[in-house]
């Protein structure tokens, strides 16, 4: 399925923080069954261009089964390696369909999300997504378009739309892949109000119960959690727009990937607590993600 899942990583979690790394297999291949196993380093959780006020840096161990069907499924565990904490701070599970039709591409999956209780993660109060991706190759570039429903624990879902576009360029004997991408992001905000809550504003979630325990190694008792309110949090707007440059190398049954990411978060947040009104400074942010996969038919084509 060429390039599909490496379009599909940025999108079946924590878009893009785990997966932008997957494998770009070729078209002749797309009938076989495999299974991926992965090992990946990304230095900050970013989604939607909105990010914690400390880094949340993860090591991300996963392995998925892929079905000469298109069914998938795949298990991560998301070790969070922050300088004051280090734990297991995520665990999640996808499972879907992908299909590769002449030069349409594209596919629908769910994935749900089990948060360490501790964690500081901006999306660490969603529950569940389900997400879907629709691809076209025009020969010059690619289109795709995305959209997606994230659930929350106490508040609305949220629904988000994207454009990519996209192109890949091979060297080394196609063993190098370079694939430049500008993609925008629209929806609405219930999950970064329930962060604000929990984490930003509220009680910091830290095994000390400290507000800003993690960022600044308070050891402070808890306070009563702050209401905060998101003016924009039902509204639909433009939340991000990102510019990366994934790149691949293959060899064997290996691929060795990296993806540098910058993002330019739009439409800041007015937010409303208890005691005053303000508005949110949204930075503009550059991330990135290293990975090392490895995958192995478990069938062959006929």
């Amino acid at each position: 399925m060429k390039r599909l899942l490496l379009f599909w990583g940025l999108f079946i979690s924590m878009a893009p923080l785990m997966f932008s790394q997957k494998t770009d297999k070729d078209r002749s291949e797309k009938e076989d069954s495999y299974i991926l196993m992965d090992l990946s380093y990304i230095n900050d959780a970013v989604f939607m261009g909105r990010r914690d006020s400390i880094a949340a840096p993860y090591i991300l161990p996963s392995i998925g089964y892929y079905d000469r069907s298109g069914l998938f499924a795949d298990v991560t565990v998301s070790y969070l390696t922050g300088s004051e904490e280090q734990r297991v701070d995520l665990f999640y599970i996808t499972g879907g369909y992908l299909f590769d039709a002449d030069n349409w591409s594209g596919g629908i999956s769910g994935t749900a999300y089990f948060y360490n209780d501790a964690s500081y993660n901006v999306q660490s109060e969603v529950v569940a997504d389900i997400t879907g991706l629709l691809s076209y190759d025009f020969k010059l570039m690619e289109l795709s378009l995305y959209v997606s429903s994230y659930f929350n624990k106490n508040s609305s879902p949220d629904i988000f739309l994207g454009g990519i576009l996209d192109r890949t360029f091979y060297a080394m004997d196609r063993h190098l892949l370079i694939s430049p991408r500008i993609s925008a992001f629209a929806g609405s905000q219930y999950f970064y109000e329930e962060y604000y809550t929990t984490s930003r504003l509220g009680n910091r979630k830290s095994g000390t119960n400290g507000q800003g325990s993690g960022q600044g190694g308070s050891t402070e008792p808890v306070t009563e959690v702050t209401t905060v309110e998101i003016s924009e949090a039902s509204e639909f707007n433009i939340l991000n727009v990102e510019l990366s440059v994934p790149l691949q190398y293959h060899f064997d049954q290996f691929i060795v990937s990296f993806t540098p990411t910058w993002a330019f978060p739009q439409t800041s947040a007015t937010l409303t607590t208890d005691t005053d009104v303000f508005q949110e400074e949204l930075d503009n942010v550059f991330y990135w993600s290293v990975g090392l996969s490895y995958w192995f038919h478990t069938n062959k084509k006929d």
